[in-house]
């Protein structure tokens, strides 16, 4: 019984002191009922940080099954892609292709067991075949792609051209444009033409017909712009397939290197093909006795160039959802590189370590998470992220929660020492795979990236900064292209600066520091 000392005693307590006795409260999250649901046909992905719940990825709940990844280089992006993709191998018997740009996936591949083939390395993927299409089917996609990478069909006449000197093509192949016959009068497939053709086509045409000046002019200007695809060395979209379509998406794990394509239209053209390929095959076949699995995952990785239009084939098979059977999973460190129409309609979005206020400003007005989430995505660790998911029956509980990725396999870290230049951050840490596929993303030749790599494993994965710089600059790396590797690493302008300067000197054999400026 309360006497009433006990009652003055306990008016006499002010609020801060109520607030520290107060219990612990921990942010919202989804009901454990729902991340781990039925895990028996589900993917693990680790554990809330908060309350240790484990988390399981299971489409059959999600508004569809495609997936996107932000975060900073070294964030885990990678890491949490190859343990997914083990686990979805094992749960499901899952097929999965990684779009490579920069062959950062193709050791890993290798090291499993999966299928490895390089595009431009005597293997060729033909713009014109037609995957099961219809002409005039492949003939919009042809158009509509040529046109996002490559500005062909700039003009209402360059399209209409092109167009023309496509259904030609393929009318002289012996093909019924709104058929998807692809045989000849003896039961033999059909070859379809290629981009050679359709440069012939166009050339005949300016030589034979009475042309206008504006006709020829556009035609001229086709032709030059087709011919960047048919050149010897450069016809890798030119040329018969020696790539097998089902090879691709029924062999396990494949990944498809694009690294020794010469250019970034050239990566993005073999990968926007394949995809379309991949999406028109899925929407032939009936997955309903799948009952929520997935055949194949499809993996984009930094392929800014077709997931920022609008108008991509990305954009379209995230926006119908859940009909084709397969899931995209796109990852990039730049979230506005992303059509916001993909994170509008992603059922699961992964959102690692992020530092820069406009990324997060398009990530909360896209995802609607709160302030405490957006306050924490600049703080996490690797293999920590804010995990939103976007279930088929919605309730009355927050979509986004705050996971501990649990991997497969711990990725060896290289770790950047900072001290040296007086940073109070310490260090910064990246991936071995990662560390190699940014130095090749910005030029460097496999053997260098190599050889740089072999200064972390030869002291204990840990180099210092100024060291770093200097053996960069002695591969001869601009020093523009040398500030924007280090920003992409996370460091900061000062931190940049300092350590130039004192690697010039010691290149020069200084003994002492100048400040330099960043231009």
């Amino acid at each position: 019984m309360i006497d009433a000392a006990d009652v003055a005693k306990l008016q006499e307590i002010t609020n801060v002191e109520l607030a520290n006795r107060a219990p612990i409260v921990y942010p919202a999250q989804p009901p454990s009922e729902v991340l781990f649901k039925d895990i028996t046909n589900g993917i693990y992905l680790g554990r809330t940080e908060f309350l240790n719940t484990p988390v399981y990825w299971n489409p059959q709940y999600l508004t569809n099954p495609h997936i996107v990844i932000v975060g900073i280089s070294g964030s885990g992006k990678s890491y949490t892609i190859k343990s997914f993709l083990v686990r979805a191998s094992f749960v499901w018997n899952a097929n999965a292709i990684i779009i490579d740009w920069a062959g950062e996936y193709r050791e890993w591949v290798s090291q499993v067991g999966g299928k490895v083939i390089k595009l431009g390395a005597g293997n060729y993927l033909n713009l014109l075949d037609l995957g099961q299409m219809k002409p005039y089917a492949r003939i919009k996609q042809i158009l509509e792609t040529l046109r996002m990478l490559a500005g062909i069909g700039e003009s209402e006449i360059e399209i209409r051209l092109l167009e023309k000197s496509l259904e030609n093509v393929y009318t002289k192949a012996g093909f019924k444009l709104d058929s998807t016959d692809q045989y000849d009068a003896l039961g033999r497939p059909l070859q379809p033409p290629t981009l050679k053709d359709v440069v012939k086509d166009l050339e005949e045409k300016r030589l034979t017909e009475n042309l206008d000046l504006l006709t020829s002019q556009s035609i001229e200007a086709l032709i030059y712009k087709l011919k960047q695809f048919t050149r010897p060395g450069d016809d890798f979209f030119s040329n018969p397939s020696t790539l097998s379509l089902d090879t691709l998406i029924s062999s396990g794990l494949v990944d498809l290197d694009l690294s020794e394509l010469p250019n970034e239209t050239m990566r993005a053209l073999g990968a926007l093909t394949v995809i379309q390929f991949i999406k028109e095959r899925m929407r032939l076949e009936d997955f309903r006795s799948l009952k929520g699995r997935i055949r194949l995952f499809v993996v984009i990785d930094e392929a800014w160039k077709i997931s920022k239009d609008e108008n991509s084939d990305i954009v379209m098979i995230v926006r119908e959802g859940r009909k084709y059977g397969f899931s995209l999973i796109v990852a990039s460190q730049n979230p506005t590189d992303i059509a916001e129409a993909i994170f509008s309609n992603s059922g699961t979005v992964l959102m690692l370590k992020i530092k820069f206020d406009n990324y997060l400003d398009y990530l909360q007005r896209s995802l609607k998470f709160s302030n405490f989430v957006r306050e924490r995505i600049q703080t996490f660790g690797v293999g920590v992220g804010a995990l939103n998911m976007s279930f088929y029956i919605s309730g009355k509980y927050p979509n986004t929660a705050i996971v501990k990725i649990d991997g497969e396999q711990i990725e060896r870290d290289y770790f950047i020492m900072l001290n040296v230049v007086g940073d109070p951050m310490g260090s910064v840490s990246i991936s071995r795979d990662d560390f190699i596929s940014k130095l090749r993303s910005y030029g460097m030749n496999i053997s260098d990236a190599q050889e740089i790599s072999m200064l972390f494993e030869k002291n204990n994965y840990r180099v210092d900064i100024v060291s770093l710089v200097v053996a960069l600059m002695r591969k001869k790396i601009s020093r523009r292209v040398l500030v924007e590797f280090l920003k992409e690493l996370g460091l900061e302008d000062t931190t940049i600066a300092k350590a130039i300067s004192k690697a010039q000197l010691e290149l020069q054999g200084g003994d002492s520091v100048a400040e330099i400026r960043l231009g």
